[in-house]
């Protein structure tokens, strides 16, 4: 025993941390592990709150997210269908677009197909109406003609203000020309040729005494028409069947509000 105690003695002087220098790193920190564990229970207690404060945004935006997740990743049948046939009608267009532009396949021909646009344009039918009806000296004629004034002018503004509403442009950046402007015909659906062209064709159908072969060149013309806006680049194809769905509906319309010959008689008279 009284060897050992000497040793423990010697042991403890050789022993550095027992020095007074280094007796604070043998004894805990109270202070510091108090602080601690009180910003621990405060943060505790403040994230406790703020998840019973958030709770109820949380769980309307769990309910909220899948389902949006769910409409993004899983689109329906319908928007499917929708966006395929589009793109079908897109790539169709820019394909049949041959004479869009001078450098396309049939660029040439670009000049005829102009041409042929002007047909069915309502400007110069507009024109010609006008002229028929100050040389007619018939009632029954002049009943026509005025209808057809008026049939005209609906289109017109139809087409314009659905053109408007869509703000759809053509399959290639195609500049409409003047008489375009002058028409409001600036857009690309519905197609303003293929509805004038569709209820010209049958009105004179339904309103003039034509022959067989005439009415199968009524109605080709009216076709090309048409098609021939789908070929320069100014509108899809989709614009042009609608264009010729409108044609049709406007001329019911016009028959709907047909205006008899005492009413033409009395619009000439003013006019």
């Amino acid at each position: 025993m009284p060897a050992s105690q000497p040793r423990s003695r010697a042991r403890d002087r050789n022993n550095v941390l027992n020095r007074a220098e280094f007796l604070s790193l043998n004894q805990p920190l109270k202070g510091n592990q108090e602080s601690r564990s009180s910003s621990r229970k405060q943060s505790g207690q403040a994230g406790a709150a703020g998840a019973q404060n958030s709770n109820p945004k949380e769980r309307r935006q769990s309910q909220q997210l899948p389902e949006e997740d769910c409409m993004q990743l899983n689109p329906s049948f319908k928007g499917i269908a929708f966006n395929s046939l589009l793109a079908i009608d897109i790539c169709m267009s820019k394909r049949l677009g041959v004479c869009a532009n001078r450098a396309s396949s049939w660029g040439g021909a670009r000049s005829m197909i102009n041409l042929l646009g002007i047909t069915g344009h309502g400007i110069p039918w507009i024109a010609g109406t006008l002229i028929c009806l100050v040389k007619s000296s018939t009632l029954a004629g002049q009943e026509v003609l005025m209808n057809l004034l008026l049939a005209l002018l609906l289109d017109i503004m139809i087409v314009a203000g659905l053109q408007k509403l869509a703000k759809r442009k053509g399959p290639y950046d195609v500049n409409p020309g003047l008489l375009d402007y002058l028409t409001m015909d600036t857009y690309a659906f519905p197609a303003g040729h293929a509805s004038r062209a569709a209820m010209l064709s049958k009105f004179f159908l339904n309103h003039l005494v034509l022959a067989i072969p005439l009415r199968i060149l009524l109605v080709l013309w009216a076709l090309c028409v048409g098609f021939s806006r789908v070929m320069i680049g100014r509108h899809h194809i989709t614009d042009v069947l609608s264009g010729f769905v409108f044609g049709y509906l406007q001329f019911r319309l016009v028959e709907l509000i047909w205006m008899s010959s005492n009413t033409c008689q009395m619009l000439i008279s003013i006019w």
